[in-house]
């Protein structure tokens, strides 16, 4: 291993974005937040209702600040690369000009979308084609809802969000084949964008989706030189989620992960996709990773439910603290009410606490009345989620599991680890909770020749770089297996 960097990873998140440095120094990873800035999304009139908006410039803002901070701190910077959420992106027009401000995946502009879709494509031969869980608001199903649109009929290029920023840093123009695949418009098998789903888009649809798209490029590809020269942008596993699993710290090849955060990807590590019909009934997914890997998983909602329940309480004056908060959840009683994380109720912002009550009375659970059993309803359901999304990636895969690895803000939440440990009945091995930034750092590291070797030599960084905190199971599985019965009674039989 040489010394060189020190490396920026733009880290871009749903709540927030974020710069962090790193030095890598004898097979040893350092890093420092150097910003962090809000992602407020913005609501704005469309047709006499709303449409949700990404505050893009803001974000460009944020991360050039970011940068700067890092060159006053650490001097010239070896590389940068760029990594966020997944399907959302901008719209250039011929002289490079964004055409708006991209839209929020949260958005509802894509309901019924999908239905639409399988009227000339079916489910299961999209499913065959590009392996996704169907999600309305994969960019596949964004680009139905926005034909005909004036923004669409004059726009040149589509940039995912991370490769956009690159372009603004750069001038350069391609797709980061992780990011990409979450679209539904790659071939998972092949690599390559699908010459199906594209077809579909132009003569069904009118979107001229083949000539909107750039060439795609895997990670660790060299996009080109920030201006001044010196600093290279490196396409890292740009959606966060491939970073993230970068970043796991497994010694063997044996485990499941969770990178936790709003959103929960909930799978295993494959070298090759899984397309049968029983994982396309289950909704599982095949997103592409670094070095040839898939990240055969599940989308499950994640720890928005929370934040969005702190964000209500706040706005009504409640003065709640979140630590507080999870201490007190801590001494309840456990699975006296859960709800299905991931019915469509839970998705758009809004009233979550209500939405949970409301869910409780349909089901005719207990229901909680009050923020600290509103919060442990909301842990013990994800724990439940992850254990059955754990489960089914096992039996569907194929893959043995011996340990699940917690990345991302979800692995500071002890209450969630230890439950999630008790409901999968397998040791849950917190940390690193910045991980997707460190997989972004060691990503643009191999680039330019700081470290040598494929994931697992990754992976040895992280675990000889960062702590984790190991939870062990305890209690009987008997009690989640009667919860996981009583919220999805059909997969008993």
């Amino acid at each position: 291993m040489s010394a060189v960097g020190p490396h920026a990873a733009i880290d871009l998140g749903a709540s927030s974005g974020r710069v962090i440095t790193g030095h890598l120094r004898d097979g040893v990873l350092r890093t420092e937040e150097t910003a962090r800035f809000a992602n407020t999304p913005v609501a704005v009139p469309f047709k006499g209702g709303e449409r949700l908006h990404w505050d893009v410039l803001s974000l460009y803002s944020g991360a050039l600040a970011g940068l700067e901070e890092a060159v006053r701190a650490h001097g010239p910077l070896a590389s940068v690369g760029i990594d966020s959420w997944a399907v959302d992106h901008g719209l250039l027009d011929a002289e490079g000009a964004l055409l708006g401000s991209p839209v929020h995946y949260r958005d509802r502009r894509t309901d019924g979308v999908p239905e639409r879709v399988f009227e000339h494509l079916s489910a299961e031969e999209l499913y065959a084609v590009n392996g996704l869980q169907v999600q309305p608001f994969n960019t596949l199903f964004q680009l139905v809802a926005s034909a005909g649109s004036v923004q669409l009929s004059i726009a040149r290029d589509l940039l995912l969000i991370p490769d956009l920023f690159g372009c603004w840093l750069t001038g350069r123009k391609v797709a980061e084949l992780t990011n990409a695949s979450t679209t539904g418009l790659v071939d998972v098998r092949e690599r390559r964008w699908a010459d199906p789903c594209l077809k579909l888009l132009a003569d069904t649809f009118e979107v001229p989706a083949r000539s909107l798209l750039p060439d795609l490029v895997e990670p660790g590809h060299i996009v080109g030189p920030l201006p001044g020269g010196g600093t290279s942008l490196v396409a890292v596993g740009s959606h966060d989620t491939a970073s993230a699993v970068v970043a796991v710290p497994a010694r063997t090849s044996r485990f499941a992960y969770i990178s936790s955060g709003t959103w929960s990807l909930v799978g295993v590590e494959s070298d090759r996709p899984v397309l049968s019909e029983e994982g396309r009934q289950a909704n599982f997914t095949n997103e592409l990773g670094v070095d040839g890997t898939v990240r055969y998983l599940r989308n499950v909602t994640g720890l928005w439910l929370l934040q969005e329940s702190l964000r209500v309480w706040w706005a009504r004056g409640l003065d709640v603290d979140l630590a507080d908060l999870l201490e007190r959840a801590a001494r309840l009683p456990g699975l006296r009410c859960v709800v299905d994380v991931d019915d469509p109720r839970f998705a758009p912002p809004g009233d979550m606490p209500a939405r949970i009550v409301e869910f409780a009375t349909e089901t005719g659970q207990p229901v909680p009345n009050d923020p600290v059993q509103v919060v442990r309803c909301v842990l013990d359901s994800l724990a439940l989620a992850y254990r059955r999304a754990v489960r089914q990636a096992v039996a569907l895969s194929g893959r043995e599991v011996e340990v699940v690895h917690v990345v991302g803000g979800g692995a500071r939440n002890t209450l969630l680890c230890g439950l999630t440990a008790e409901a999968t009945g397998l040791p849950v091995v917190a940390g690193p909770a910045e991980g997707t930034a460190v997989g972004n750092l060691l990503v643009q590291a191999r680039a330019v020749g700081a470290v040598e070797g494929g994931l697992s030599e990754l992976r040895r960084v992280v675990a000889d770089s960062f702590e984790t905190h190991t939870y062990r199971p305890e209690g009987e599985s008997v009690v989640w297996e009667r919860a996981q019965r009583f919220l999805w009674p059909e997969e008993a039989r």
